[in-house]
């Protein structure tokens, strides 16, 4: 199985990922909204701003303090 960083020492297998997305659109934030209501949000941002937000295929919501650019590098092979 295959890892990426997604900031702060913490791993999501790369598999499971579907989507990266930046957490400045509405839609997002209400994506964040329900899955908070019903857990499965995983925050992993250590209390600095989230700037990304990780869909993975179990339905939980990942918070990130890295840069979309630099995770979808990461996804794409190359490191960030």
């Amino acid at each position: 199985m295959d890892f990426i960083d997604v900031g702060f020492g913490n791993y999501v297998a790369r598999s499971r990922i579907v989507a990266v997305a930046s957490p400045d659109s509405l839609p997002v934030r209400r994506l964040v909204q329900d899955a908070k209501s019903v857990n499965r949000v995983i925050d992993v941002s250590c209390g600095k701003k989230t700037k990304s937000v990780i869909l993975t295929d179990s339905e939980h919501v990942i918070l990130s303090a890295l840069d979309t650019f630099e995770i979808s590098g990461s996804l794409n092979g190359g490191a960030a």
